[in-house]
């Protein structure tokens, strides 16, 4: 029970990700708060509804937490928001629509983080951001061949600026005690084009798609204070994709 007690936020928590972060926090003893734009509030739940592109409901939300659990040792930031018309070829892409999502993931990145803060300092907390494999290398467009797929241009630029921002962070506040780690995930099945699915596992040493159940543990660990040593790095977990 190496979380046991600890007040830990996860920011969209009801999606694919989230919820299995949630769940493997819970297993560990950790008491996980589901901060999401889509759920009621919900204190026997460990629900707490949050609009993180809203200043004023993050604020809240914060407050709310303190009241209730009087603490907090912990943030992921995983909420992922995003226009309808992302993924459009880069060509097509309209500037609005990139500013736009810029604002709704990485700049709220930035906002959740500085309204945390003071209440991590006092807990010497621990964030995890989750970036992406590509924010850390190149895209390959092989994959999405026969396929009306294609990666979001805004996506590796987002995640490559979350994990620098997170290097920042540590370097930062590693005085105070407060750690700040990233997560990048390779690529997760989620009932994907069959000819996507199978192009990417062509590609991975490991021959397979990521799952939720893969990501969570490195998650639960770099907040856990087994990783009390460790801050400014980006944990790639890509079956290694990176790796070649």
């Amino acid at each position: 029970m190496t979380l046991k007690d600890k007040v830990i936020i996860v920011t969209g928590g009801g999606g694919l990700l989230g919820k299995e972060f949630i769940k493997n926090l819970k297993s560990k003893g950790a008491i996980a708060i589901n901060a999401d734009i889509n759920i009621k509030t919900d204190y026997e739940k460990n629900n707490l509804f949050v609009d993180i592109t809203s200043e004023d409901s993050i604020v809240e939300a914060i407050k709310n937490i303190i009241s209730v659990y009087g603490k907090i040792d912990g943030l992921v930031n995983n909420a992922y928001p995003r226009t309808n018309d992302w993924g459009e070829k880069f060509e097509d892409i309209k500037y609005e629509s990139w500013q736009m999502n810029v604002d709704m993931q990485m700049n709220t990145t930035f906002l959740f983080i500085q309204k945390v803060m003071p209440e991590l300092l006092k807990t010497k907390g621990a964030i995890v951001n989750i970036a992406s494999i590509y924010g850390v290398v190149g895209n390959d467009f092989t994959v999405y061949e026969g396929t009306n797929m294609t990666s979001a241009a805004a996506y590796s630029a987002i995640k490559g600026g979350i994990i620098n921002f997170s290097r920042y962070l540590s370097s930062y506040y590693g005085r105070h005690g407060v750690r700040v780690n990233c997560v990048s995930p390779g690529g997760i099945f989620d009932n994907q084009n069959e000819i996507f699915v199978k192009n990417y596992e062509n590609k991975v040493p490991l021959k397979r798609m990521g799952n939720p159940d893969d990501i969570a543990p490195a998650v639960s660990f770099l907040v856990s204070d087994e990783a009390k040593y460790i801050t400014g790095q980006n944990l790639i977990v890509d079956g290694g994709w990176t790796a070649i």
